[in-house]
């Protein structure tokens, strides 16, 4: 029997509800699952919109394939990366053994558990005896379980006792974060993936939904059919700014000047709401005093758009009864990337679009547990539940949690580019890694390499043999993310759970058991004493009661029940907190929203008559930050094999022509995708690829002086023709392993993709 769904009519349009209630949902629990199989609840292990899905166990114990799950996350839709993501779990380039070597000049060899962790202690303990505690340093990651990252921090500074530690969302969302808590005194979303359907004015800066979170395209579509306008930031036409009412094409790293002009605006025009911010908000009078500087007149030049514009967007969001702004990695990749962030918020401040349904503001998260990951520790300046390591109460609190003396706890650390720095300067000369493959994901890979090559010894976790890992001493093999269980937060601040569906293969092991066990090794291990996730879990729900990241209240059961539950959530009897400020009231101690003066600045890497150009990166459908959970996925591979370099008909190229991209720190020829979706003075260029096809090859490590995120989405550039495209390299593999022949055809296709953007984008000859 069909289930039946009742709509509200607020969300949908007249004539069409009668529509939508014939075709309904289909029934929950409706499944194509054959005798003997077994179908695991569990959510896809790539982006912060975390879809529910069902893993497909055959009667041996083994994932085969995957079903949509009628979670309302996603409502049985899953994107291509979700689809294949099954695949990582029995693919044959799995690591299966520790792998060793004494120096980067022999080749790695298989050993027993037992010998790579001891001789992993041993270095350690060598050079920290020499050098000190803070010359070892560790690398999380935000695809990690939350338990996990949890134990990252705990262990950096309990096991190690190094203040040196810090992870990979420091790449993603950071400069959010940092605006959020000077503004809101909370890192959070403030409002559900749910608000977006109720709102009448949708503006989404910097983030190209259509390709980095297709199933967040159901939230836009939904607003749209309720007669929504949308508003799209973004250098490029994508595909969800192709149907914006308003697409502002603005020139890379000009964001924070926009807002700026569309508040002067909003000023000028009387649009502000003026009870809202004199009840409920901080320093308004100063920004109000700076924008004054900022009329479209001379933003308009600033950023390459017309003036006209400009007004537009701010009577359009300002003359909404509820407007939303959505940002991602677009304003926030930038030198400016927390002040970006922090226009963003002074204009809904500012226009009362705060804390209401369909009325608010939010993030989209990059990485499956890019919210969570930055939560309880691993981040170099955060202990957990938020705590600042630099708060004397807070570090008294963690101490006495962990049963460790103050005195103890380290200082904070430096970033994870920052940390590179050091290991050029010989102040880091040990690295564990975890979860993360810089070499393809940090910027400038020249420094980037030459630090890791300085290191005396280095450590890498992995489940395939990354460009990271095939540099290193030690290579541990651990799980995916389908060979254990834990939580995530998406990017609306929902924990869910994650359950294991399959024992992985022999020989290897969690996460968990690896930092557990080198942790007694290193005379830790009452301080570890944990079996798995769950044991963690409840360690960390004590650890993060009474913060604002407060988890206390949430248990791996509540999870299975409600499908997920936002946090904060004090006790186990508390609902969750899916909107902020529907009080009036922000985490700040005065309660109200700290709008900051933002005056902006040029990118840092300056554009000059040899590099006219701004290039900027990102990423495509069919794959995942660096590429090691895709490349190796055959049906990505074939879609999407290789990078390309968008670039603006003006420039006399035609689809598949070799085009060398410069910048100060080198060059690289990739195919021409030639497209009017792109503006004349900006090329893009996937980053997903390792050397010599990697965009941070081209890409400046300045960083924002706040957030010490890298400004991956600008910097100078020059295009030339080129001879021939570079080739790109296979993944790499364990020395006598064959590569899987399905992931390797397609890469030696010259041309660029096809790309799903359109308007001439799908020639190929």
């Amino acid at each position: 029997m069909r289930q039946h769904v009742p709509l509200d009519p607020s969300i949908a349009p007249p004539g069409s509800r009668n529509f939508r209630d014939a075709g309904s949902l289909p029934a929950d629990r409706w499944h194509a699952n054959q005798t003997g199989e077994t179908l695991v609840p569990t959510h896809c292990c790539f982006c912060g919109v975390q879809c529910g899905m069902y893993l497909r166990v055959d009667h041996a114990g083994k994932v085969f394939g995957v079903e949509p799950r009628n979670h309302d996350i996603n409502r049985m839709r899953l994107c291509p990366k979700g689809i294949n993501a099954y695949q990582q779990v029995n693919h044959p380039d799995r690591l299966t053994a520790p792998l060793l070597r004494r120096s980067r000049d022999e080749p790695f060899r298989t050993v027993g558990w037992d010998e790579a962790l001891d001789h992993t202690v041993e270095e350690i303990r060598r050079i920290q005896s020499a050098h000190g505690h803070d010359s070892f340093g560790l690398l999380g990651g935000a695809s990690l379980y939350t338990e996990k990252t949890y134990l990252v921090g705990k262990f950096a500074r309990v096991a190690l006792k190094s203040r040196h530690v810090d992870y990979n969302g420091r790449l993603c969302m950071v400069s959010a974060a940092g605006a959020n808590k000077l503004a809101f005194g909370i890192d959070r979303a403030g409002n559900p993936f749910s608000d977006i359907l109720l709102t009448d004015c949708l503006l989404i800066a910097g983030s190209n939904v259509g390709e980095c979170f297709p199933v967040m395209t159901q939230y836009v579509w939904g607003a749209r059919d309720r007669g929504a306008t949308l508003i799209v930031i973004d250098p490029r036409e994508t595909a969800i700014a192709r149907t914006a009412d308003v697409h502002v094409a603005l020139r890379p790293g000009t964001d924070s000047a926009f807002f700026n002009a569309v508040l002067n605006v909003v000023v000028a025009e009387g649009l502000t709401d003026e009870t809202y911010l004199a009840g409920h908000t901080t320093g308004w009078e100063d920004v109000k005093r700076t924008v004054e500087a900022y009329p479209p007149s001379r933003s308009a030049g600033i950023c390459g758009v017309p003036q006209e514009q400009i007004v537009q967007v701010a009577r359009m969001f300002a003359g909404a009864d509820k407007a939303m702004a959505w940002h991602a990695r677009g304003i926030e990749h930038h030198s400016q990337g927390v002040e970006n962030c922090l226009t963003v918020i002074n204009l809904c401040a500012a226009t009362g679009h705060i804390g209401r349904p369909g009325a608010g503001y939010g993030t989209l998260t990059g990485q499956g547990n890019g919210q969570g990951g930055r939560e309880h520790g691993q981040k170099s300046d955060l202990l957990p539940g938020g705590r600042s390591i630099t708060n004397p109460e807070h570090r008294r609190q963690i101490c006495e949690i962990w049963g460790i003396p103050e005195e103890e706890l380290p200082a904070a650390g430096t970033s994870m580019m920052e940390m590179v720095w050091q290991m050029e300067r010989q102040e880091i000369r040990g690295l564990i890694g975890i979860c993360n493959n810089p070499f393809v994901s940090l910027p400038h890979y020249d420094t980037v390499k030459n630090g890791y090559d300085t290191l005396e010894f280095h450590a890498q976790f992995d489940f395939f043999l990354s460009e990271t890992a095939a540099n290193a001493h030690v290579v541990f093999p651990v799980t995916v993310w389908a060979e254990d269980e834990g939580v995530m937060a998406n990017a609306e601040a929902r924990v869910v759970k994650h359950n294991k569906a399959q024992e992985p293969p022999p020989g290897v092991r969690t996460d968990t058991w690896v930092m557990c066990r080198l942790a007694e090794r290193l005379g830790v291990g009452d301080k570890f004493a944990f079996t798995g996730s769950r044991d963690v879990f409840e360690e960390l729900r004590v650890a993060s009661a009474g913060t604002v990241n407060d988890y206390y209240g949430i248990t791996y059961e509540r999870l299975e029940e409600t499908g997920g539950i936002p946090w904060p959530c004090p006790s186990t009897d508390h609902p969750g907190t899916p909107r902020l400020f529907e009080d009036g009231r922000t985490y700040h101690p005065d309660g109200r929203v700290h709008l900051q003066v933002v005056e902006w600045h040029p990118p840092m890497d300056p554009y000059s008559d040899e590099f006219p150009l701004s290039l900027t990166t990102g990423r495509t459908v069919a794959h995942f930050l660096s590429g090691n959970q895709t490349r190796r996925l055959g049906a990505l591979v074939e879609q999407t094999p290789r990078p390309w370099v968008e670039v603006h008909p003006s420039h006399g190229f035609r689809n598949g022509d070799p085009v060398r991209v410069v910048t100060r720190r080198g060059s690289e020829t990739f195919p021409a995708l030639v497209t009017e979706a792109i503006r004349p003075d900006t090329v893009f260029v996937p980053y997903h690829w390792p050397a010599p096809t990697a965009a941070n090859v081209l890409t400046i490590d300045a960083l924002d002086p706040r957030s010490r995120i890298p400004e991956y989405k600008v910097c100078a550039a020059r295009i030339e023709p080129g001879d021939r495209v570079d080739t790109v390299p296979a993944p790499p593999n364990v020395p006598g392993h064959q590569d899987c022949p399905e992931t390797q055809g397609s890469r030696t296709d010259p041309l660029p993709p096809t790309s799903p953007q359109g308007r001439g984008t799908s020639e190929r000859s």
